[in-house]
């Protein structure tokens, strides 16, 4: 019989000889990025400042252990616990106290022994072509602070990538803080910070637990909770009724997007963060206004009417006598972001305004503009939503189009600007986004660039021109660094890239590549290319300052009135 154990482990004790954890090579590479790292920091620096001795989760690691023996395969955590060495190693680098720094260091690695003839080693080991970047650059003694001469051209994984990025991005707040602060995370972290660690000496056990910790199920038990506390609060002679209408709005969405719809719904009604798990929030501060006695009214005027806007908003069929078509776009472009916390507002203007086209229409497109601009600019997950509560509260209070929330600041316009004109290309959400944007603008007709299967992003100016091509000859070294990645030079395809054809010379790559015969003909800001006889620098200046105008012109980054 295998020995499954699980149980809440302080870091302070996650960080020891107990365990010496090893990312087995078949796991996929570290990938969280800045954003991620960001929002890690400010989840327990928001923990730290409300104080007391509450501890703080930040979830489960699953792993391959003997009970008798330190070695530990990391199966599900790899993220986590790559992230906080990073973070602690952060701490050790920017503390002015030896003393303090000796103790993060003791976390991060296995001090060796003279007497017994040991070295140190790390108490996390990454995948072997990443080891040795993470053990040098994070986990040995002033690894953090060698970041700063790290050319991030030089390196040679995106896991190293991600390092690099997130090293000196909290190394970047953390410094700035004063000397006590920094003490008061690093002993939060050690004493009142805990992982669930779930161990079993089997790899096939190991799998199936993280398969079930990462399924559904707890949504949906906690719907049908709901639907119970609910529907049992209904008069007994309509009892039937509504819990037919309840089934028919859950049947009417699927069960997954059912119960994402409960969040939504919690998000609206309280308009803050989610402080709790929704099964426990959902009750005290959603249900507690109607039940009891109004079990039959949440049925009638909050599930199934936001179930109804739910389908609208994810199948993009709103529809009206007129100005639906329009409203249908909107929604199909804010589809296209990477997050979904404009669903909120979203769902609140079509369940509370979906017999006025006229007013979604304008919402939405205010809408996207909040939305695509904090997407350029990589506002993470906090002030993200945030911003959009700020909108409900708006919206509640009676504000409609005036509200205060999708504005845009100077700093922010600017910033949005600024992050157009650089090497977009090296933000895989961003680039897809605003490329389809502009194709839209360009053709002069609204959503023609969502109906492809597939579509990529591909340089015109190669990423590694071969040695005495045209691109060569065209542009300096420092034109090609400086160009490549920049909106200028992309365009987009609806095929898989081939890596060989798109470092083929310009006039080849017009015949072989962007032409009709490849089926790319039908995007606009593909063929635009087609036209141009050279592509040099001063043709992508060009186009740079032309596409980026006619974002400006769309999002209304230069001030004034739609």
């Amino acid at each position: 019989m295998q020995q499954l154990e699980a149980r809440e482990v302080p870091l302070n004790k996650v960080f020891c000889g107990d365990y010496d954890f090893h990312i087995p090579e078949y796991q996929r590479p570290y990938a969280w990025q800045v954003e991620q790292a960001g929002q890690l920091l400010e989840d327990l620096v928001e923990a730290m400042e409300r104080g007391g001795d509450e501890p703080y989760f930040l979830g489960s690691i699953v792993l391959v252990k003997s009970p008798n023996a330190a070695r530990a395969e990391v199966i599900d955590g790899q993220q986590r616990l790559t992230t906080l060495t990073i973070l602690l190693a952060v701490l050790r680098d920017s503390t002015t106290n030896p003393e303090l720094a000796k103790q993060i260091d003791a976390m991060l690695q296995e001090q060796g022994s003279l007497m017994l003839d040991l070295e140190s080693k790390p108490r996390l080991a990454l995948r072997a072509r990443d080891r040795e970047f993470f053990a040098e650059h994070v986990q040995s003694p002033g690894g953090i602070k060698l970041l700063e001469y790290v050319k991030p051209g030089n390196l040679r994984t995106d896991a190293q990538r991600a390092i690099y990025g997130n090293g000196r991005a909290l190394f970047g707040t953390i410094s700035e803080w004063a000397e006590d602060r920094r003490l008061q995370l690093t002993k939060m972290l050690a004493a009142r910070t805990f992982l669930v660690v779930v161990t079993t000496p089997d790899l096939a056990s190991a799998h199936r637990i993280f398969s079930v910790m990462n399924s559904r199920g707890l949504d949906l038990s906690a719907a049908d909770i709901f639907k119970a506390r609910v529907v049992g609060d209904v008069a007994e002679s309509r009892r039937d009724e509504y819990a037919d209408r309840w089934d028919d709005a859950e049947e009417a969405l699927g069960t997954d997007d059912f119960a994402d719809l409960f969040l939504h719904i919690r998000t609206i009604v309280v308009k803050e963060r989610p402080k709790k798990e929704l099964l426990k929030e959902f009750e005290e501060s959603v249900l507690s206004s109607y039940i009891p006695g109004k079990g039959a009214e949440f049925v009638d005027s909050v599930v199934v009417p936001y179930a109804e806007a739910y389908g609208t908003l994810r199948d993009q069929n709103y529809t009206s006598s007129s100005g639906a078509e329009e409203v249908n776009r909107w929604l199909k472009r804010l589809d296209q972001l990477d997050n979904s916390d404009w669903r909120a507002p979203a769902l609140w203007a079509l369940r509370n305004k979906s017999d006025d086209p006229e007013f979604l229409n304008s919402f939405f497109r205010s809408l996207e503009r909040l939305a695509a601009s904090m997407l350029v600019r990589r506002v993470y997950a906090t002030p993200r939503a945030s911003r959009y509560i700020q909108l409900l509260k708006d919206l509640t209070a009676g504000h409609g189009l005036d509200s205060p929330a999708f504005e845009l600041g100077g700093d922010e316009v600017k910033e949005t600007g600024d992050r157009l004109r650089g090497e977009i290309y090296k933000v895989a959400p961003v680039r897809k986004y605003v490329l389809l944007r502009l194709d839209e603008l360009l053709s002069d007709a609204s959503g023609v660039s969502y109906d492809h299967p597939r579509i990529s992003v591909e340089h015109v100016l190669p990423q590694n021109p071969k040695v005495g091509s045209d691109w060569m000859k065209w542009f300096t070294p420092a034109q090609r660094e400086f160009w490549t990645h920049r909106l200028g030079n992309l365009v987009l395809l609806n095929r898989t890239k081939n890596a060989s054809a798109g470092n083929y010379d310009f006039d080849r790559k017009k015949a072989q590549y962007f032409t009709a015969k490849y089926g790319v003909a039908s995007f606009a800001i593909t063929t635009q290319v087609l036209q141009q006889k050279k592509w040099t620098a001063d043709i992508l200046e060009e186009r740079q300052e032309d596409l980026v105008g006619l974002l400006t012109k769309e999002w209304r980054l230069e001030g004034g009135l739609w």
